[in-house]
């Protein structure tokens, strides 16, 4: 299975012009798993549609400061995970929109799976059962970041981390490891995470002059 992730990551990367791209993915008689850009001819096949955030046209075909926050979709699972884990609210909110746009069924070419883009050993680190139900995926990402965190305090650490790994940052002596995809990510994680901070920065003042005025109505009523 881990020389069918490597060879379709590798379908991937020699893709680079597109941001995605269509993969077949057949299971030969000795249930072996094949994965070609080229529609196999006399096979049952599976169409998989592969987003690829190694690909340079992806990454810089989002204007992260601009593109639309997403926030009337898994807020009660966001609240919880965030109050139980102790993560700030708008860091989850970053890195799911970062890591799926939050398509509860996201699954990357590496094999990450759900909101938060989990790997099986994560999965399984943090008792996820089912990577595509919203609560457990969320909770399950929230305790990992609050692992990551808690072990190397520094954003721009902890964020690679989580995109590359722990064995990655420490090989690279607890910094972000030189890969483009993982220093993309860590900038587009970061803007997305302030933007999300000053949206609920604004919605509390808006909720707190509202009860300010509504308080100053009823103390003025005959």
């Amino acid at each position: 299975m881990a020389l069918a992730c490597l060879l379709l990551l590798g379908l991937c990367l020699s893709s680079a012009h597109a941001g995605n791209m269509k993969v077949y993915k057949h299971v030969d008689a000795q249930g072996i798993i094949h994965y070609s850009s080229k529609k196999p001819r006399g096979k049952s096949y599976h169409i998989l549609n592969i987003r690829c955030p190694e690909c340079s046209a992806w990454r810089n075909s989002v204007d992260w400061e601009n593109t639309p926050l997403i926030t009337d979709r898994y807020q009660i699972e966001i609240d919880h995970a965030a109050d139980l884990h102790g993560i700030e609210k708008a860091l989850l909110q970053a890195v799911i929109h970062a890591e799926s746009a939050y398509k509860v069924a996201a699954v990357s070419s590496a094999g990450a799976q759900g909101l938060m883009q989990l790997m099986p050993l994560t999965q399984k680190t943090y008792a996820v059962n089912n990577p595509f139900n919203a609560k457990q995926n969320i909770l399950g990402g929230a305790a990992y970041l609050k692992h990551l965190k808690s072990t190397y305090q520094n954003m721009d650490v902890y964020l690679a981390a989580y995109n590359s790994g722990e064995t990655a940052v420490e090989r690279y002596g607890r910094q972000i490891p030189p890969f483009p995809e993982t220093k993309e990510y860590v900038r587009r994680v970061k803007i997305l995470y302030k933007r999300y901070k000053q949206n609920q920065q604004r919605l509390n003042a808006f909720n707190n002059n509202q009860i300010i005025t509504t308080g100053a109505a009823v103390t003025n009523s005959p």
